[in-house]
């Protein structure tokens, strides 16, 4: 029971999906609309997967090439590593925790300020995962565990978004979406740096292109001549054999390298494609449930649900965002030594493009151009930072070669951690 509570609320397709039935089917919709409703929500969120899917894929192999092109280990950053290791261990304190914590975010919904619900599955499944490993090491157990564990989670869930939503209504110029995915905390100094060092006025969609590079005002074709550059970077200093032996299965270094290049940008359009499908379902479905449980309650989505609201500024934070992250793995190389050993956070291009791009578009909403790049920048070092002193709050596995990479999960963990041991 406790493994099939599991898959569904981890499934993120069937977890909106079901908000958006329960929301038509409280607007005492007919049939028809309800069915349509319910499977192009699911069609929408399956579509985003398959495009983040696709764009993984190809930054699974750029991080590959990169380690071995460069010729630096330490510690890649990858929620998805972590939780797979961590769940065969903590499954079942997981699967409590996820959903007494889902219930206790509609709670606090309801009967206080914070007036949003988290929809982000696949985040809330890693914040219980986390959440339930530090309060095991912590020495807790059994029921004590379990509800403290949902209320720390429902409180996040609530929390986070309430965090975002300021800088959200200005990036979709409405206050019908929020925002729910555990990086807010660098989302939100993103946009803080912007608006230190930018001006809004002069955003990343105004740039004006030279006439005979307008073509790059299509995204798809600006991202797929980008990673083509810094896929040939990497694959020119990993050298032919390495690719073609271990990654490309004997095709050219220099072909695979531009198959990935476009196959990433084709990953990104089909992510747009499904976050408009999502938002054209939920929003309107969520009313019924807003209305009738949880009164003036917003929808918290994941993160690619900003991307359309500013294309230029999600390449232009992802570069920005990988950037810092190099920037923040050379100060702690050169900060390490024998006496005061640090672990080395590689930057992992997943979070950097996934939460460096979300960064670009809260520095631009703030800082324009100027703040989608420092905004942006200063998130890769952020998030470079904080996994070191997530790490020693997770036992054992924190001397895995992988821990969380998004600065909520750092953020929350390290605090949980001291807070435990300070009590102990």
């Amino acid at each position: 029971m406790l493994k099939f509570i599991l898959d569904i609320l981890s499934v993120p397709a069937v977890l909106i999906g079901l908000v958006s039935f329960i929301g038509l089917v409280v607007q005492k919709k007919g049939i028809s609309d309800v069915l349509k409703g319910s499977i192009k929500t699911v069609m929408g969120v399956l579509i985003l997967g398959g495009g983040a899917g696709l764009a993984v894929g190809a930054l699974g192999f750029f991080g590959q090439m990169f380690q071995y092109g460069f010729g630096i280990n330490g510690v890649v950053p990858h929620n998805e590593a972590i939780v797979g290791m961590a769940l065969e261990e903590f499954g079942t304190q997981t699967a409590l925790i996820m959903a007494f914590g889902m219930l206790a975010n509609i709670l606090i919904a309801r009967f206080t300020p914070l007036k949003f619900i988290f929809l982000t599955g696949h985040h809330t499944l890693y914040m219980a995962c986390m959440i339930g490993i530090i309060l095991t090491v912590g020495g807790f157990q059994g029921t004590s565990m379990v509800v403290l564990g949902a209320v720390i989670l429902g409180f996040v869930m609530a929390l986070f978004p309430a965090i975002a939503h300021p800088v959200m209504k200005k990036i979709t110029g409405s206050d019908d979406v929020a925002f729910g995915h555990f990086g807010t905390i660098g989302y939100v100094f993103a946009a803080w740096i912007g608006k230190l060092v930018g001006n809004k006025e002069h955003t990343t969609e105004e740039i004006n292109f030279p006439q005979g590079l307008a073509f790059l005002r299509d995204s798809s074709l600006a991202i797929s001549l980008v990673m083509l550059v810094l896929f040939l970077i990497v694959a020119l200093a990993c050298g032919p054999e390495y690719v073609e032996k271990e990654l490309s299965g004997g095709q050219s270094f220099l072909v695979f390298s531009i198959i990935q290049a476009i196959t990433f940008a084709g990953g990104v359009y089909v992510i747009l494609a499904g976050v408009r499908l999502i938002l054209a379902e939920i929003v309107p479905a969520f009313t019924g449930i807003a209305t009738t449980l949880v009164p003036n309650a917003k929808p918290a989505i994941d993160c690619p649900v900003v991307y359309p609201y500013a294309p230029n500024a999600v390449l232009i934070g992802f570069l920005s965002s990988f950037v810092g992250g190099i920037i923040g793995m050379m100060v702690l190389l050169a900060m390490d030594s024998p006496v005061n050993p640090l672990p080395i956070i590689l930057p992992s291009v997943v979070p950097h493009f996934f939460c460096g791009a979300t960064a670009g578009v809260f520095g631009n909403a703030t800082g324009g151009l100027r703040g989608a790049i420092f905004g942006a920048m200063g998130h890769g070092i952020l998030i470079t930072f904080l996994p070191v002193f997530l790490m020693p709050v997770l036992g054992n596995l924190g001397f895995a070669n992988t821990t969380f990479s998004d600065a909520d999960f750092c953020v929350v963990g390290t605090i949980l951690g001291n807070v435990i041991n300070l009590i102990k």
